[in-house]
């Protein structure tokens, strides 16, 4: 029978001290029952020999010290799964947010889990077709795979990962796919404009959702992508799905992780965020993969904004150096109306060669990428040299790699929020406006690739 205790010292932001404890454990959940009979829920976060200091799950600006009695449940917080979990939304702590019941669970997972053993990874090696050529043409995504997108304030990383969740699929139409959708502090209006796309699409039938809103509680927030990769594992390792998970926006989850950091008068690391960010981050990025044996994957894309689109900023940076890559999102491509507004040299993708060419995409796919790269970086490069010189001064060839970049960004980057294309379209419109260079200067492509793609001469 769990013990209840009415020893509350000290009440402070989102953090209570209960002295007099005995066994309390990291990560046990509370039960706080007020004077008035109302019951609120929080998680040890350290314990001591004969005190324990609870985080609340909700706001303690209301909660007096007397007549507060608080039950240590003996237990770790856990979401409750079921395959009945696909097509709903719930809070951040995995409560329906859609009006309809409780999961009747088949099993309950401790939403701290743990990263993937290296030993036991398999690697990466199957294309997920996006549907967004900017991604699939350039940056391709893997099964498995950890790619972040790096935004900024007022770009369209909202527009963009609701895309990448309506038209991502694995080409081998028989494998059984999902997507799980964690939200942090986003707006009422953003959480209602994934909501309704994803049922007006159809796509709410293999999504799942966990939401929490900017006016929800901070705890609340780290809790939320933890719950969205516990229903990944479950959905992948038990189900045998392979599922994409997709985290937004990682920047508001730092934020939480500092305001709490600051709460517990921890020393500040860096620009105040606590020391322990870089194994906080990679506790989450770690839980995706594919593990030998398993049918199952998890392929994981957080999106984060950049402060001030600094990308030397702790979040950005800590993101990169456990993640396999990152697509950039240009606010220059935005002002100039190119959607989605992905900077296709800024971006990488590490585990791109694993994903891409004969038996996984097409043969071609390789060498077209490289010289795709390659033409637009150098008419990039014209395009500095005409501001500077004027275009009087560029060369004929110049010129062509010019107009090759204009029109790389208005037909192959630039496409529909709703237009979802196939990896063959995609390479097609890379073929198609390589014929408008002499071929002596696509030295990235084998010959018997010019010859069987771009024709002959």
């Amino acid at each position: 029978m769990p013990k209840e205790y009415t020893t509350v010292s000290r009440i402070s932001g989102p953090l209570m001290l209960v002295e007099g404890v005995e066994g309390a454990k990291y990560g046990e959940v509370v039960e706080v029952k007020l004077a008035n009979g109302e019951i609120r829920q929080g998680q040890v976060l350290e314990a001591h020999e004969n005190a324990a200091l609870v985080q609340m799950f909700t706001s303690t600006q209301d909660l007096s010290l007397k007549g507060m009695r608080v039950k240590f449940l003996g237990r770790v917080l856990e979401a409750n799964l079921s395959p009945a979990i696909l097509g709903r939304t719930f809070d951040g702590l995995g409560r329906p947010r859609d009006g309809g019941p409780q999961v009747v669970p088949e099993k309950r997972l401790d939403i701290n889990g743990s990263p993937i053993n290296p030993y036991a990874r398999a690697y990466p090696s199957e294309f997920i077709q996006t549907g967004i050529s900017a991604i699939d043409g350039m940056n391709t995504l893997v099964r498995g795979q950890k790619l972040p997108i790096f935004s900024g304030a007022g770009l369209p990383h909202a527009a963009l990962a609701a895309q990448i969740a309506r038209q991502a699929r694995l080409l081998k139409e028989e494998e059984k796919f999902a997507v799980v959708f964690g939200a942090m502090g986003i707006t009422f209006e953003e959480a209602n404009f994934f909501i309704e796309d994803f049922k007006r699409t159809g796509a709410i039938e293999r999504t799942v959702l966990f939401i929490n809103l900017a006016n929800d509680p901070v705890i609340e927030r780290i809790a939320t992508p933890r719950f969205a990769l516990t229903a990944a594992e479950y959905l992948a390792f038990e189900l045998d799905m392979h599922v994409l998970v997709i985290l937004t926006d990682m920047t508001n989850y730092a934020e939480a992780l500092r305001e709490v950091s600051a709460a517990r008068k921890e020393v500040p690391g860096r620009r105040g965020y606590p020391g322990y960010l870089y194994t906080d981050l990679a506790t989450l990025y770690e839980r995706a993969g594919r593990i030998k044996g398993r049918k199952g994957s998890i392929t994981l894309i957080p999106i984060l904004t950049m402060p001030e689109d600094d990308r030397t900023h702790p979040i950005p940076d800590l993101t990169g150096y456990i993640t396999e890559g990152q697509i950039f999102l240009s606010r220059d491509l935005h002002r100039r109306g190119i959607y989605p507004p992905i900077d296709v040299l800024q971006s990488l993708s590490r585990l791109m060669r694993g994903g891409i060419g004969e038996g996984r995409t097409r043969k071609d796919h390789g060498d077209l990428s490289n010289q795709l790269y390659a033409a637009y970086s150098r008419g990039l490069e014209a395009k500095e040299l005409a501001v500077v010189l004027g275009e009087a001064a560029l060369t004929e060839e110049d010129v062509l790699f010019l107009k090759f970049s204009q029109r790389f960004e208005e037909e192959f980057i630039k496409q529909g929020e709703y237009e979802n294309r196939s990896i063959f379209e995609t390479l097609e419109i890379g073929w198609r406006l390589l014929r408008m260079l002499p071929r002596s200067s696509l030295k990235r492509i084998r010959p018997e690739f010019i010859e069987e793609f771009l024709g002959k001469e």
